[in-house]
């Protein structure tokens, strides 16, 4: 357990050293809810789009997406901070040290999604001073959500990093598919706005699924798509499987 707990205090201290990321992470999603929610929140200000957004404002609807969205896109960091390892020699350190390497990996992506979510959290802190039907009672259950995902992410994020060995590489994968997989999410318009070969997309999207549960818990059950049982149960699966592959891709791993 000493390497698991090492791991999850690691990451947290790397990250709080990075001031940069720190300042990024929180810009990035206010650019979102700021001049995407509140431009859009004014053409969407009518009795017929509140009907088709659940009965609630745009930015109501909108926030919730952006906090799913800023932990989704965080958590593919763990997969870029890995492939530094490599390069600067930690991993290395790791592999040939005296303790189980599935819990040295399982405690890293644990200690990534701490992070992840703390940033999810000052996003939502954001979120309640623009969005004014957010529910105070949904903060804890929509991070515990965001806890899932950003653990199912990162999982999958450390062993696609973990057969790569470019940033320049892993990163364009990422931006390939970060972008379209947050647009079939839900998280921008409601999935039933979609054409049906987009339906079919966004119901194999484990963002879909984050984005249903945390708007159910913050806005209301009224605008869920699926059911708080179908969400935690496909995040749930999903978060054992991609475990399961980043604790066998690092136990297979060798020092190069």
């Amino acid at each position: 357990m000493a390497a698991f707990v090492t791991m999850i205090y690691r990451q947290f201290m790397r990250f709080l050293r990075s001031r940069s990321r720190v300042i990024g992470m929180i810009i990035n999603p206010l650019i979102w809810i700021i001049f995407f929610g509140l431009g859009w929140s004014k053409v969407f200000d009518n009795p017929w789009a509140k009907m088709m957004f659940g009965g609630v404002d745009y930015l109501t609807y909108l926030a919730p997406g952006i906090f799913a969205m800023t932990v989704f896109n965080m958590s593919f960091i763990s997969g870029v901070s890995l492939i530094w390892d490599k390069q600067f020699g930690f991993f290395k350190e790791v592999l040939v040290a005296p303790s189980s390497r599935r819990l040295s990996i399982t405690g890293r992506i644990v200690g990534d999604a701490i992070v992840t979510v703390l940033q999810g959290l000052i996003i939502l802190v954001f979120n309640y001073f623009l969005a004014e039907s957010l529910k105070i009672s949904g903060l804890l259950p929509a991070l515990a959500v965001g806890f899932l995902m950003s653990v199912t992410i990162a999982s999958f994020g450390i062993a696609l990093a973990l057969k790569m060995e470019s940033t320049e590489g892993f990163q364009m994968i990422m931006m390939t598919l970060m972008m379209p997989l947050v647009f079939l999410s839900g998280a921008m318009y409601p999935i039933d706005s979609m054409p049906n070969w987009m339906k079919a997309l966004a119901y194999i999207n484990p963002l879909t699924y984050a984005v249903d549960a945390s708007r159910g818990y913050l806005v209301g059950e009224k605008v869920m798509k699926f059911s708080f049982g179908l969400d935690w149960g496909i995040l749930s699966i999903l978060m054992l499987v991609g475990l399961i592959l980043a604790m066998e891709s690092f136990e297979r791993a060798r020092i190069s």
